[in-house]
């Protein structure tokens, strides 16, 4: 997959408009006339950002971008808005949107949101792939290794650890430096960060 500026409008002069703008700044995109149209071609492998109209035929892009998000579909959203949908824009943002444009908007701050979504999309796939690689490690895991590793997380000493398991001190400083080899930690605060970005453990201490 390549990144892609995903445009949906159904005005086919700001379709083109829009469209020849990024190409000529070299992104890709790829337009579309209406929400079912998208809907139909994206997935969840595809990657980049949405740039949508708030008014769509069929359904306006707030009820598009719940039905993304239904769909697992996490891609950065943009809005291209009038000046009478700025309230619906508005409530986009709240239920997730990354910003709005208002029409008529100068090409610059056009490029500039882009810009900006794009880089989020990056730094999400990041996150994303990191988050995957933690977990992996964490399934290598004996499970007294998860046993210690969750009385870390708690901020309990090794001396704590040790007498709530009926193991030596000893003991725990050593599954401790196996957990910090293992999940490639540099240190325990390293560890604890790693840990709680993982779907398992994000909600663990609340």
């Amino acid at each position: 997959m390549q990144e892609t500026v995903y445009l949906v409008d159904d005005d086919p002069d700001v379709r083109d408009a829009v469209s020849f703008l990024l190409t000529t700044e070299r992104y890709r995109v790829k337009a579309f006339d209406s929400p079912e149209a998208l809907l139909d071609f994206i997935t969840e492998q595809h990657i980049g950002c949405l740039l949508l109209d708030v008014r769509l035929p069929g359904m306006d892009g707030l009820e598009l971008q719940r039905e993304l998000q239904r769909r697992n579909i996490r891609l950065p959203v943009l809005f291209i808005s009038g000046h009478g949908d700025i309230p619906l824009a508005v409530r986009a943002i709240n239920a997730g949107a990354l910003d709005f444009i208002e029409k008529p908007f100068a090409d610059e701050l056009l490029l500039e949101k882009v810009d900006n979504a794009l880089e989020l999309s990056r730094n999400q796939r990041h996150e994303h792939a990191e988050r995957i690689d933690v977990e992996r490690r964490l399934n290598r895991l004996t499970p007294r290794e998860v046993e210690v590793m969750e009385g870390i997380l708690l901020g309990k000493l090794n001396k704590v650890i040790a007498y709530e398991l009926d193991v030596s001190v000893r003991t725990v400083e050593v599954h401790r430096a196996h957990l910090l080899e293992k999940l490639d930690a540099r240190n325990s605060s390293d560890l604890v960060r790693m840990v709680l970005s993982t779907d398992k453990y994000r909600n663990w201490l609340l």
